[in-house]
């Protein structure tokens, strides 16, 4: 059974240090679902700010942990066991160091990749969640990783960066139906 999106979580580190920094592509996906107009508000319950959203006539919960990356499933957790949303009904929209800038893919389950994140979010509820990968390249050197994802990428890079979230949010409707296969077609075939 294929099952429809209710939660949607964009990874990143909250606080306006990082708010343009490579770490925080999940948190700017969760920006371009947002209607003009609207925000996140904060949910000190949930460890994080949320907002509701139609999705291709689905209603979606957007959540951006303030828990910082590498305890990014405590919120998730929190949220997904109030509303009883099934983690097969999570999406998790996250940089992906794998992926050039631009390149944006859809995944269903699977490993961590090293990511910090997705590691804690696995640890708290099961790895069966769909994730959003957004490339955002790779500094070369394992040991420049930390620094480079908590950098802010060049112009250049960012606009492909922003160019695959605006592709992404053109499917963010069949996301929410479940239509993964479609979806994996339109931007895996990128």
């Amino acid at each position: 059974m294929t099952h429809g999106i209710a939660l949607i979580a964009g990874l990143g580190n909250p606080g306006p240090e990082y708010a343009e920094t490579r770490h925080n592509a999940g948190f700017r996906f969760l920006e371009a679902l947002l209607p003009a107009g609207t925000g996140f508000k904060p949910e000190h319950r949930f460890a994080g700010q949320v907002a509701r959203v139609i999705l291709g006539g689905s209603d979606v919960w957007l959540l951006k942990p303030d828990t910082f990356m590498n305890h990014s499933g405590e919120s998730v957790a929190k949220l997904a066991h109030f509303y009883k949303i099934p983690v097969e009904s999570i999406l998790v929209a996250h940089d992906d160091l794998d992926l050039l800038p631009g390149v944006v893919r859809l995944k269903l389950g699977g490993g961590d990749g090293g990511h910090n994140g997705l590691k804690d979010i696995t640890e708290k509820l099961g790895a069966n969640y769909v994730r959003l990968r957004i490339g955002i390249g790779h500094p070369g050197d394992a040991a420049q990783v930390a620094s480079y994802v908590l950098r802010r990428a060049p112009v250049s890079e960012q606009e492909l960066v922003d160019d695959a979230i605006a592709r992404a949010r053109q499917q963010a409707g069949d996301m929410a139906h479940g239509q993964f296969q479609k979806v994996m077609n339109v931007l895996n075939g990128k």
